[in-house]
């Protein structure tokens, strides 16, 4: 074996040598902090007022130095995609690469050029940056987001539709939804903060769905948004998508498109399946208790799938012919298809609820044998009747009310549409109705004459976006900031619809309270005017015992915060508590299947 050990040669005196470096003068810079280049990653800022404490620098740090903590007194709407809280970093597992400015989505994290601090306290490493940095107000800039390290794709992948000659005749659904591919790069932009769920009235878990979407396991998809919500192919095209409006990437760009993903992830899965998943933690053995639910829109159908699950037996009464409330009869079916609403329903028929058409209450069957018959009651109906706006001539024939019209369009009667016609609105329902009797005028006439006229300027309007630029494609006019004065009779016939311009819509105090300037005057010469200003209930078959029993606020039925009205065995959900929106009425209906259940648990024996 040879002698791998270093040899050494020389005098002796050699180590002596360095004896001579003693007296020069030092090669090495001083001990002191140096001015650090312009992009170094020191310690952390972060801007308070853009910080909308989602945590995603929290979940994006692999060494856990980031933690999210509740500051109190901090303003907070989860609605609006904001919580009470800020990032705290933890500088003894901190190693400064810098993810979570990348990942940053307000673009509120940023680092300072400091890198020195020293201490013997400990907790002055576990700091909450802000813009004063960790030195007081002389801290320099560094690293900070740019379009070289923003990780976020801000762009929404666009939704396909068809063009406006394709479908200004017909009623066939305009967008065709995503494909695969879109899917999957639209599933990548989302940062899985769970702003969110937050927003969402029923709380879905749309992280996880997309999640499952990027994954490419729909049928996991399925499963995580049959958590809350009994209505997925609606809500994947109806929705008003609040969650949307707090996703966090649409601080600085387009939000994810939740809804359409939603959308996405139902249509891949085939129906059978589809109930498979939905109930496959089966139906709790029978209680022997009796629910019954009058409406059958989304929070009476909602609370009636949650009841049937449990072992209740419920049976749902409907007045019209077919279940699914102003999902269907307000609804036009270009914007949701009837055959998906069926898809949603039959899910919930599945899980054992009975559901009765063509009975209205008072006439085949009244409240209070419902009452004597069952363990509790759940009022659900819509809002069905139209508002007027009491303007003279508004009890002309020819001035119609939009909801009314739109069910009529849902039960096939034979409409004809006049060539000229306006409707007084700036709400979805407004569009909705022009919409539909545009098509029939372009099937009748082959063109379309149609003007909508809203209070509000453009800016302001309530209508999706979307719905007014498809209603402009398909030969709408839109006449901003006009009301009406008086439906103008000539000879016994409609001659026109006369408008003023409107100067404010709201009081002082933001009540409803419009000005008008009288003096300019506007005829819209019309065939035919539309009111679609708002909508009601018809509560008529309540009976004049029980409307003056319960308690009422701004003509809606009064309930606590689980639904339950002044009359502890009746509960009431959806339209006629808290106005339309199908989401909220998803939410209400589990709120109030939650409170029967705990009701009627409570109770002994059962109703035979």
């Amino acid at each position: 074996m040879s002698d791998i050990r270093p040899k050494y040669k020389g005098s002796l005196l050699r180590p002596m040598k360095a004896l001579s470096f003693l007296f020069r003068e030092p090669a090495t810079l001083p001990m002191e902090p140096r001015e650090a280049t312009e992009l170094y990653r020191g310690f952390h800022l972060n801007d308070w007022e853009k910080c909308i404490g989602c945590g995603t620098c929290g979940e994006i740090c692999d060494n856990s130095a980031i933690r999210m903590v509740d500051i109190p007194g901090l303003p907070g709407d989860p609605a609006a995609g904001v919580k009470a809280r800020r990032p705290a970093i933890d500088y003894g597992r901190c190693c400064w690469c810098a993810l979570c400015v990348d990942i940053c989505p307000t673009g509120s994290l940023s680092m300072s050029r400091e890198y020195v601090h020293v201490s013997r306290d400990l907790d002055t490493y576990l700091i909450l940056p802000d813009e004063a940095g960790m030195h007081g107000e002389n801290f320099q800039k560094g690293w900070a987001k740019s379009e070289d390290s923003d990780l976020l794709d801000l762009t929404r992948r666009a939704m396909g539709e068809l063009e406006a000659e394709a479908r200004s005749d017909n009623f066939n659904e305009v967008t065709p939804g995503y494909d695969a591919q879109t899917a999957l790069l639209e599933a990548s932009r989302c940062i899985q903060c769970g702003m969110c769920h937050e927003a969402c009235p029923a709380h879905m878990h749309a992280p996880e769905y997309i999640r499952a979407i990027w994954d490419g396991d729909m049928e996991r998809a399925v499963g995580e948004i049959y958590r809350t919500n009994p209505f997925p192919h609606v809500c994947g095209r109806i929705c008003t998508h609040r969650c949307e409006t707090a996703c966090s990437i649409g601080r600085r760009g387009d939000p994810v498109a939740i809804r359409w993903l939603k959308r996405f992830a139902m249509d891949q899965v085939e129906p059978e399946k589809v109930q498979e998943i939905a109930l496959k933690n089966g139906i709790a053995k029978s209680t022997g208790k009796k629910i019954a639910v009058i409406g059958a829109g989304p929070a009476g159908l909602t609370a009636a799938f949650d009841l049937a699950k449990l072992g209740h037996k419920v049976r749902v009464y409907e007045a019209r012919p077919e279940p699914g409330g102003m999902m269907r009869y307000g609804i036009p079916e270009y914007r949701l298809p009837y055959d998906k609403l069926d898809a949603d329903i039959e899910v919930i028929r599945e899980a054992g609820v009975e559901i009765k058409c063509n009975m209205r209450l008072g006439e085949k069957e009244n409240l209070q044998n419902l009452r004597k018959g069952n363990d509790a009651v759940l009022i659900s109906t819509g809002m069905n009747l139209g508002r007027s706006t009491r303007i003279p001539g508004s009890d002309h024939p020819q001035v119609a009310s939009a909801v009314d019209l739109l069910a009529r369009i849902t039960l096939g009667e034979d409409i004809k549409a006049p060539k000229r016609i306006a409707v007084i609105g700036g709400g979805n329902v407004a569009f909705d109705i022009a919409r539909s009797m545009a098509r029939l005028q372009r099937r009748q006439y082959g063109a379309v004459n149609m003007t909508v006229l809203a209070l509000e300027e453009r800016g302001a309007m309530l209508a999706d976006e979307a719905e007014v630029t498809e209603a402009a494609d398909e030969g709408i006019v839109l006449v901003n900031g006009r009301g009406p004065k008086q439906v103008k009779i000539s000879n016994g016939a409609l001659a026109g619809l006369e408008t003023v311009k409107c100067l404010s819509i709201f009081d002082e105090e933001g009540r409803f309270h419009p000005r008008y300037d009288e003096s300019d005057l506007v005829l819209h010469k019309v065939d035919m005017v539309i009111e679609a200003i708002g909508q009601m209930s018809d509560t008529s078959w309540l009976g004049d015992d029980l409307t003056e029993a319960l308690e009422w606020r701004r003509g809606r039925i009064a309930v606590d915060d689980d639904g339950r009205t002044s009359e502890n065995w009746l509960w009431a959900a959806g339209d006629l508590v808290q106005g339309p929106d199908v989401i909220h009425a998803v939410a209400a209906g589990h709120k109030a299947a939650a409170s029967i259940h705990s009701a009627v648990a409570a109770k002994k024996g059962a109703v035979k």
